[in-house]
């Protein structure tokens, strides 16, 4: 009765993976879809989507995206393409990228900031296809 079409790919966008407080990943995260992170990760993360880093989880790696919003902690390298919301419960120590920026106030901000000139870069996947 009903079909589900597909979208060239981004049926995957709007979706949320998540990964709750008290689970600690090793290693690198890659995902097409949106992402929120109440518990650890050690490694690096690339997406297409969004990643929400919620006020319990903590993030020491690189991460790569095209929005984040960040309530938890950060530490390391993070380029986003378009919009970096930073909560004011938030720390990020290390080095930022992004296309637009937004720092509420309390937020603990130790980091050099560089704004993109061409946000609209495509993110390269591991299977070889962008998001731009």
């Amino acid at each position: 009765m009903f079909e589900k079409v597909k979208k060239n790919g981004t049926e995957q966008l709007g979706k949320t993976n998540r990964i709750v407080e008290g689970t600690s990943i090793i290693g690198d995260i890659v995902s097409k879809a949106d992402f929120r992170l109440d518990g650890e990760l050690i490694g690096n993360f690339t997406s297409q989507g969004k990643i929400v880093i919620g006020a319990k989880g903590v993030i020491k790696g690189e991460i790569i995206c095209n929005n984040a919003d960040i309530e938890g902690e950060f530490h390391g390298k993070i380029k986003v393409l378009e919009t970096l919301n930073i909560k004011s419960t938030a720390q990020i120590h290390g080095e930022v990228a992004v296309g637009k920026l937004s720092i509420e106030p309390g937020a603990d901000f130790t980091a050099t900031c560089t704004m993109l000139a061409h946000a609209n870069t495509v993110i390269m996947l591991e299977d070889g296809k962008g998001a731009e």
